[in-house]
């Protein structure tokens, strides 16, 4: 499927590998955070 999109768009495509181990960093800018915490059912 890549190499048909690349061949019909002219452009290389780029992947990845599903579920690698991510480095991601945040930045809160801005005057309001929710903090969601998934793990505390109550």
């Amino acid at each position: 499927m890549i190499a048909r999109l690349q061949l019909d768009l002219g452009k290389p495509i780029s992947t990845g590998e599903f579920g690698a181990d991510m480095k991601v960093s945040l930045l809160n800018d801005g005057p309001v955070t929710i903090l969601i915490d998934t793990k505390n059912r109550e």
